[in-house]
């Protein structure tokens, strides 16, 4: 009776203290990745071999897991938010390894073991016409628009890498690197950002104010493999 008492109040101690840290943080959402219902997954047209994302149970704690071979697809989370009330989002990652070909200014080394990206919501009542053509014809091809512009957040695989990059391939995409190399590869590290704050940096103008996240590992233009890991990502106000 003891032992189940204690269990009771551990469980109890744990409740509250996670009903705690959310109001203190005010949560929008925290995704530990019991599952991957959440996410939806996207597949890009020109490649067929796609990065393979499950749940994994070590000890009791769920992870997602990213498997990349090759290949290239991100998962996309189903619900947008304002990005002005709730600016902040923190996550905790994990790499095996970098690429050994990557790198973050060619288009032949755009792949990161790991990247978490800020997806701005295209508004075609807000575009230019040359905008609303451009993204019309990607609406095509893909069969939905593309984000008015992005985030990523990236573990870069050479460790002089540093800032925020315009990625090779679309202007719209800016590349924030907060880890480099393989010094700290299998080993979990924490990342607070503050999202309008980083675009400011980036682009230079206040962002869009709707957003989604997604995650992604891809090894398309080297054509190598990586494993890695995110604990959980949260959205919150502060």
């Amino acid at each position: 009776m003891r032992i189940t008492l204690c269990r009771v109040a551990l469980f109890a101690i744990i409740v509250f203290s996670i009903q705690a840290y959310a109001q203190e943080r005010e949560v929008l959402f925290r995704e530990n990745f019991d599952s991957i219902d959440n996410w939806r997954p996207f597949y890009f047209p020109k490649i067929k071999k796609h990065t393979q994302y499950s749940v994994v149970r070590v000890d009791h704690e769920t992870y997602l897991k990213s498997e990349s071979d090759a290949s290239a697809s991100a998962i996309i989370h189903k619900m947008e938010f304002t990005v002005y009330e709730y600016p902040r989002m923190r996550w905790k990652w994990r790499i095996e390894n970098v690429y050994r070909k990557g790198t973050v200014r060619e288009k032949s080394g755009d792949d990161y073991p790991i990247r978490v990206y800020v997806m701005f919501r295209y508004d075609p009542h807000k575009a230019s016409i040359g905008q609303k053509i451009r993204y019309g014809l990607a609406k095509t091809l893909y069969g939905e628009y593309p984000p008015h512009s992005s985030l990523n957040y990236i573990w870069a695989n050479r460790k002089e890498e540093t800032g925020i990059v315009t990625n090779p391939f679309a202007a719209e995409a800016k590349m924030v690197i907060l880890e480099a190399g393989h010094k700290k590869a299998g080993q979990w590290v924490e990342e607070d950002v503050n999202i309008p704050g980083d675009y400011r940096k980036a682009f230079g103008t206040d962002p869009p104010a709707i957003a989604r996240i997604a995650v992604m590992n891809d090894s398309d233009n080297t054509g190598e493999s990586s494993v890695s890991f995110i604990d959980y990502i949260e959205v919150s106000r502060r």
